[in-house]
């Protein structure tokens, strides 16, 4: 196992993008800037590594991405609906950045910030450790919160992210990571043809604006049962109306039944890459891209629709809102703790 390290001057900032890379030849690359994934290089079903994420070509572009491609998302994922929520009693007020809501912890989340980096290499596996600190009142959140991400590569071509924070008083968090995956390799093809298996019997249903109404809907019947498996082209060619609010794809919230030892499998029947997603989260937003238009440079291509998918393990703000959903309420003292794997083979 080993890491390198390359130093960048990006408009005027000093950033370094570290990568690690197992004695298989496996790669994962990251920046310190938003803990930022730029590509992970895996092997096809041929022994042929190429890039199973989607990166910028200049990592300036970074700088004003509203894609969050590879980004580290906090402190709350997902959309808080009118950029307002309540805790003990007291109204906080966050900065909107979609409409009249607050996305993915508002203009300056983590995705913006730098962050300390500490190398630990083993004979097993090669991790970097992610160190920030978010003041009371930033981005109008409570609490003063110590954050440490770990990003692991071992042997076995697997690639976890353990998420731990801690604040000194009461707040709401919900991590995660947004990078975008085509198995396809150096996106040669959309994830049309991407086939998705997930342990998931129910998601929550959207309104236009994207905030979830707080409906639990059964996928049973639907072109959300993903629990035998489907490819993403059938949600985007079905007309459903969850669907159509959502740009002809998916941008939906589906909770685990946590039966299945794997949450979610991602197969592409020509590259016979597979990726396998476990976690402890109680659930992951499925996101197709649908929102993400031509004309950026990618590191192999221009960017179209439907070029990657998200899977965004994380609890939902919507619990903020609306009972009987994974709470994001992480109280003063206590250590929030997530571990999430990614596990790449082939057929």
């Amino acid at each position: 196992m080993r890491t390198k390290k390359e130093h960048l001057s990006i408009e005027g900032q000093e950033w370094t993008e570290f990568t690690l890379v197992n004695d298989k030849g496996v790669s994962v690359s990251f920046l310190d800037y938003g803990g930022i994934i730029t590509s992970i290089n895996t092997p096809d079903k041929n022994g042929v590594f190429e890039n199973v994420v989607i990166g910028y070509d200049d990592y300036k572009d970074y700088l004003t991405d509203g894609n969050y491609f590879g980004a580290l998302i906090g402190r709350v994922s997902g959309r808080i609906e009118n950029s307002t929520f309540e805790l003990n009693g007291k109204t906080y007020n966050l900065p909107q950045n979609e409409g009249d809501h607050h996305l993915h912890g508002g203009p300056v989340g983590l995705h913006g910030v730098r962050w300390q980096v500490e190398l630990v290499d083993t004979a097993t596996s090669s991790s970097a450790v992610l160190y920030h600190t978010s003041i009371d009142g930033e981005a109008g959140y409570p609490g003063t919160v110590k954050f440490k991400v770990t990003y692991t590569l071992n042997n076995e071509n697997q690639f976890t992210i353990d998420y731990e924070a801690f604040s000194d008083e009461d707040t709401v968090l919900s991590l995660t990571n947004h990078s975008y995956f085509n198995l396809s390799g150096n996106l040669k093809e959309t994830v049309l043809n991407h086939n998705v298996k997930m342990d998931a019997s129910q998601f929550i249903e959207l309104d236009e604006a994207l905030i979830p109404t707080g409906r639990l809907l059964p996928v049973a019947n639907t072109v959300f049962d993903f629990t035998k498996g489907r490819k993403i082209v059938d949600g985007v060619d079905s007309g459903d109306p969850q669907n159509k609010v959502a740009s002809d794809g998916y941008d939906h919230f589906f909770l685990f039944d946590h039966k299945e030892e794997e949450n979610v499998v991602v197969s592409e029947p020509n590259s016979g890459r597979i990726l396998t997603v476990k976690t402890n989260q109680p659930a992951m937003v499925l996101y197709t891209a649908n929102s993400v238009g031509p004309g950026l440079k990618l590191k192999e291509r221009e960017s179209e629709k439907y070029l990657g998918v998200c899977l965004e393990t994380q609890s939902t703000p919507a619990s903020l809102k609306h009972p009987g959903f994974p709470s994001i309420k992480l109280a003063k003292d206590e250590t929030y703790r997530h571990t999430t794997t990614f596990t790449f083979s082939t057929l």
